[in-house]
């Protein structure tokens, strides 16, 4: 499947558990990405339909078909999109197939076996494993996972509440004595394929429906990125199909300026290929929107600050396939293999949406 004027470097990329949301994007990517021919795609339920009938908008863009997990064969780098539990419990088997693996799962983005039995109540499949993992965030982790060959994927409610709470951590402007609230807003995609085919159909989203009131499992994942013992996530579904809003309450050490955040916000992000500090004085868009990053792997960052100085709301969008999920995933592959880190994900957004 190399397509003409595909360059001699172009490396083999397989998908398993390619049928769901994230591995549809991550295919939507990669059969657009210059050094990538994708070899294989996997769905057990699916095997030999082509792709198309699982995500319609590829069809005339490829003629790959699903095939099983059992019929995989080696390849450059392989994306694993398969359910919560199940890339830890083969791991072993993909590492194989594989010189290098991105893991879109939950599996291994915590670094330690206590953490994660706290957060998913159960025992790690793979403990040893844990240590060969990096931490799948560009903005965060980039040194390290240019040098890794395996790398977690990111929760999308914890990228957009790490994304926007960053610039305040890096620049010591935090009370951590105080503690920040994370309120996320998200989008029925969120949920995945099965919970949207199970009756909350992600394209006629229309119901605000609680989803996790209090400590989200990616709680888990800020305290890790952030090094802070008291954050706690809210997330609820919205009238939204794709994007996550963080929406994070805290306080200042000290009383700040916008000037003063600024300096912050341009320190940690001035020269990051995909994080866009938002912050107007006027107009309709004067602070981060989820939709404006839609089918990007753009993350949308600001504040507002209260007249006191001390109060302050972070605020991070992103499109929670993408930014939180497929996109950078694509982001860290083009990392591990000395890619343009931007190649494949120059998409714009759409506006109006």
């Amino acid at each position: 499947m190399t397509r003409p004027g595909t360059s001699p470097a172009t490396i083999r990329v397989s998908i398993v558990g390619a049928s769901g949301y994230v591995g549809g994007e991550l295919l939507r990517l990669c059969l657009g990405h210059p050094d990538v021919e994708v070899a294989q795609v996997t769905s057990e339920s699916n095997v030999g339909k082509p792709v198309r009938t699982k995500h319609p908008n590829l069809r005339g863009h490829t003629d790959v078909r699903f095939t099983s997990i059992d019929a995989l064969e080696k390849c450059d780098v392989l994306f694993l999109g398969l359910p919560h539990g199940e890339s830890a419990s083969r791991i072993e088997h993909f590492a194989d197939r594989a010189e290098r693996i991105v893991d879109c799962s939950a599996d291994f983005r915590l670094d330690d076996a206590g953490a994660y039995e706290d957060t998913y109540r159960a025992a790690h499949p793979a403990p040893d494993w844990l240590e060969r993992f990096v931490y799948g965030l560009p903005e965060a982790n980039r040194e390290r996972i240019a040098g890794a060959r395996y790398v977690s994927g990111v929760g999308c409610n914890a990228t957009a509440t790490n994304l926007a709470l960053l610039p305040l951590v890096r620049a010591g402007l935090l009370d951590a004595d105080r503690g920040v609230i994370a309120d996320l807003k998200v989008g029925s995609s969120e949920a995945g394929r099965k919970a949207s085919e199970g009756g909350h159909h992600p394209e006629r989203s229309g119901v605000v429906r609680s989803y996790a009131p209090v400590d989200h499992r990616h709680t888990a994942e800020v305290r890790q990125v952030l090094g802070l013992a008291d954050v706690h996530l809210s997330v609820t579904s919205v009238e939204l199909v794709r994007g996550a809003l963080a929406t994070c309450h805290a306080w200042l050490a000290e009383p700040a300026s916008d000037r003063e955040l600024w300096k912050a916000w341009r320190a940690a992000y001035g020269e990051e290929p995909f994080v866009r500090t938002i912050h107007d004085k006027g107009g309709a868009y004067r602070h981060p929107e989820p939709r404006l990053v839609t089918g990007t792997n753009h993350a949308d960052v600001g504040w507002a600050l209260a007249a006191d100085g001390r109060r302050i709301v972070a605020i991070g969008a992103i499109d929670n396939l993408m930014k939180g999920a497929a996109g950078t995933a694509v982001q860290c592959m083009n990392l591990m293999c000395g890619f343009d880190e931007t190649s494949g994900l120059d998409t714009i957004g759409l506006h109006p949406h």
